[in-house]
């Protein structure tokens, strides 16, 4: 298999096919401009994954209910989700660094007024614009390092884009941890506000650094982002909602109904417009929608397992919280490290594409190994499928940014980008969403198969959603004393089993992505404006 730089050599063409040149600054300047798109990409992910440590601070202080609090973080994912493709397409047309920055601000602002809401509901709506500030930052930023950087440096500047967004992602429960531990929740969304003014300042550096081709004459696409947002917004609500108010409810059917019409709308409403928000041409490029299938793979095999091992290590195996989270080093270790290898692999000829199809055999392989674990098992047999699940994720982090922008046309890159992320965050939603309905289902089915040699009285499938989300030991005490030990048991293997089940269906979905990739990128394909 040829790589993908093989099969991109040629240089950059816009739309109307000629060729064209994209100048190169080099120096403190394009240092500079690195620094600002990174400390930015930095603050979206640890802010996904950090908020929710916050929530129980949040909750107390405001006084708020579970339903509202749990919207703190789902309003950024869901406006994250929802505008992201939107933004990258506003950005081909205004300009990646006005757009870059126009996000950094919504986000600044919509920090400081987390900071001082006053109550639930206006910490909610921050936090919706700070989703839409994120959107912003991460269709923007890869657009911007797509335009800025060529050649070898490129593949480094996606690495470090990779490494650090992975870092935030790791890092985020920890550092809003200490925040909310010795100062507070509200300090979470000060560090935010402080790490993007620095971002604010850095813009004049990157405007001067950065000569970007836009869409000539083009408008933005209201009709169609209007639909499109839609469209978003009835899924990921779908999927917030599904473990909820249930999978097979009205209210979520009528959801997911609603987002596959609003989707069918927006098709037949881009066909017609001259300038749309997504070119329907860029999906018929199979080598760029090729790539943007690889962060499906990381979703379901290593996102998945970064959201819910953590429940295993302390329900069925018995770790403390603390332990659990030094044993997580495992898996998130592998980011500080594979995605510059990578960069350094593709710099000394290794085809790019041949890394990738190696971090997708990583998750197959790194998510069967971690059928190794058991409720008793030593951290040192489950160590290395930890790791090379971890080098799944880390090897293509990056790496297949660039490789994808590289698919396109200069003027198109930040649509390009916004549509990679959009799948990139969609699929991580329903992904851990897959994977929570799975669990939760395979755990009710045992627990109805088992329950009956036990002296239970209370509801089965209360009993089978707290053990799903990894609540073994409040449930011993609904059986008689001399039965506890022998129902906690049946408990953790239940939860055992389950988890075993699903890691099969994880590696089959990596398996099978894996496939279609490879049959997809099977033959040279040009690029495509």
């Amino acid at each position: 298999m040829s790589s993908l730089t093989d099969a991109t050599s040629d240089s950059p063409t816009g739309s109307t096919g000629v060729v064209t040149d994209v100048p190169q600054t080099k120096g403190p300047r394009q240092t500079l401009t690195l620094v600002a798109v990174l400390l930015a990409v930095f603050v979206v992910p640890t802010s996904i994954s950090g908020t929710g440590v916050a929530l129980p601070s949040i909750a107390t202080d405001l006084h708020a209910g579970p339903g509202p609090v749990q919207w703190v973080a789902n309003a950024f994912n869901v406006a994250f989700a929802c505008f992201t493709l939107v933004w990258g397409s506003v950005a081909d047309i205004i300009g990646r660094v006005k757009a870059f920055a126009l996000g950094a601000a919504v986000y600044t602002v919509a920090s400081i007024g987390s900071v001082f809401a006053a109550n639930i509901h206006l910490l909610d709506v921050a936090r919706a614009f700070a989703g839409l500030g994120g959107a912003a930052i991460f269709a923007c930023g890869s657009a911007i390092l797509s335009t800025v950087f060529s050649g070898p440096a490129r593949a480094k500047a996606f690495a470090l884009f990779g490494t650090v967004a992975g870092i935030g992602i790791s890092a985020g429960p920890s550092i809003a941890g200490a925040l909310v531990q010795s100062v507070g929740w509200r300090w979470v969304f000060v560090l935010h506000a402080v790490a993007l003014a620095v971002v604010l300042a850095l813009v004049p550096v990157i405007s001067r650094n950065v000569q970007e081709e836009r869409r000539k004459g083009a408008r933005i696409d209201v009709p169609g982002s209007v639909v499109f947002v839609v469209a978003m917004f009835l899924l990921t609500c779908g999927i917030v909602q599904g473990s909820q108010w249930g999978w097979g409810s009205a209210g979520v059917l009528g959801l997911f109904a609603g987002s596959i019409v609003s989707l069918v709308v927006f098709t037949a409403v881009e066909k017609r417009r001259e300038q749309p928000m997504l070119d329907l041409a860029l999906l018929a490029n199979r080598r760029f929608l090729a790539l943007c299938l690889v962060p499906i793979a990381g979703s379901f095999g290593f996102v998945t397992m970064l959201t819910y091992l953590p429940s295993y290590l302390t329900a069925a195996g018995g770790h403390g919280t603390g332990t659990a989270g030094l044993i997580m080093i495992l898996l998130t270790a592998p980011m500080l490290i594979c995605p510059l290898l990578a960069a350094k692999l593709v710099s000394r000829g290794i085809p790019a594409m041949r890394i990738i199809y190696v971090s997708i055999v990583c998750l197959v392989v790194g998510d069967l190994g971690l059928l190794l674990f058991t409720p008793d098992v030593s951290v040192l047999v489950v160590a290395l499928p930890m790791l090379v699940t971890g080098a799944g994720m880390a090897l293509a982090a990056g790496l297949v940014d660039g490789e994808a922008l590289e698919m396109v046309a200069p003027e198109q890159a930040g649509m390009a980008a916004g549509f990679l992320n959009t799948l990139r965050l969609g699929s991580e939603a329903i992904a851990v969403a897959v994977y929570a309905s799975l669990l939760a289902t395979t755990v009710s089915s045992k627990i109805d198969e088992g329950i009956q040699a036990y002296p239970y009285d209370g509801s089965t499938a209360r009993l089978a959603g707290d053990v799903s989300v990894g609540d073994i030991s409040g449930q011993t005490a609904q059986v008689p004393a001399d039965r506890q030990s022998g129902f906690t048991d049946f408990l953790v293997d239940t939860y055992d089993s389950a988890f075993h089940q699903v890691l099969w269906i994880l590696a089959a979905v990596c398996l099978v992505l894996l496939v279609v990739i490879a049959a997809m990128l099977r033959r040279p394909h040009a690029r495509q404006a």
